[in-house]
């Protein structure tokens, strides 16, 4: 959100636009409600970020433009029917992650990893095609795995210590509900020395060892772009949804050094 604002800023729009901030702070009930007073308020334009809020938005208006930021699977969440097919009033960029990239990072970082524990909130259909995806790749590759779903932030804790002692490793791909709770889940990955392997970088600075994920300041500008498009006079069938145009290999130093992971030179550069 913040690289959305400074980029529309820098694109001359500082002054001419009105932009009103909601935030459901993780209570995804309160969506529809956000929503609903956004269209009451006739605004011009909707930006929601991540999954829940884009389908929330898409459910409440089939008029006012909207353009999605942070969706991983916009077709699986039934926003658009393909990325080229945007003939209705949605698009945006998606930030669907590179899995397979992950678990090949996680080889080279983590060599002794046997078996991955996949922890994520099953409602949240970016993180079920991530965690189907990877089971793919582990099966495909002979990577034994367990899972365990949560419902909301409060059952972290007591899902991610039941895999304790059953995985060298947890794998969370771009899950909202663990986003919103890394401490409580890195606390339990730390204290059992287990690397977790995520889906953003925002995960990693929070604690997670590492990802090949997002660089949310790139798919902030990429979004902006797109906006201000818009706001020119483009139309939303004119802009197609994009996938955000980097990745990086991101590693936590200070966890991999608390965890004793030694990050080869390669890496480091």
């Amino acid at each position: 959100r913040d690289t959305i604002e400074e980029e529309l800023n820098d694109l001359g729009y500082e002054g001419k636009v009105e932009l009103v901030f909601e935030n459901a702070n993780g209570d995804m009930s309160l969506l529809p409600t956000i929503m609903q007073e956004l269209i009451n308020s006739q605004v011009d334009m909707i930006v929601p970020i991540a999954t829940p809020s884009a389908q929330a938005a898409a459910a409440t208006t089939e008029t006012i433009p909207i353009v999605f930021s942070a969706v991983s699977n916009p077709v699986e969440a039934g926003l658009v029917t393909s990325f080229e097919n945007t003939d209705k009033n949605i698009t945006g960029v998606s930030n669907s992650i590179a899995i397979e990239d992950i678990f090949e990072l996680a080889a080279v970082l983590t060599p002794e990893v046997e078996t991955f524990g996949f922890i994520y909130n099953s409602s949240e259909i970016n993180s079920s095609v991530g965690i189907e995806r990877a089971k793919a790749y582990c099966d495909a590759n002979g990577i034994p795995y367990r899972e365990a779903t949560i419902t909301g932030t409060a059952d972290l804790q007591q899902v991610a210590s039941s895999l304790v002692g059953s995985v060298d490793a947890f794998f969370t791909p771009n899950d909202n509900t663990v986003a919103s709770a890394m401490a409580t889940y890195m606390q339990v990955a730390m204290e059992a020395k287990i690397p977790t392997y995520v889906g953003a970088d925002s995960m990693v600075a929070d604690g997670g060892l590492a990802t090949v994920g997002i660089d949310y300041t790139v798919l902030g500008r990429q979004t902006a772009a797109m906006i201000a498009r818009i706001m020119d006079g483009e139309g939303i069938n004119e802009n197609p949804v994009e996938q955000i145009a980097e990745y990086a290999n991101m590693i936590n130093v200070k966890t991999a050094e608390a965890l004793g992971v030694t990050i080869p030179e390669s890496l480091k550069e």
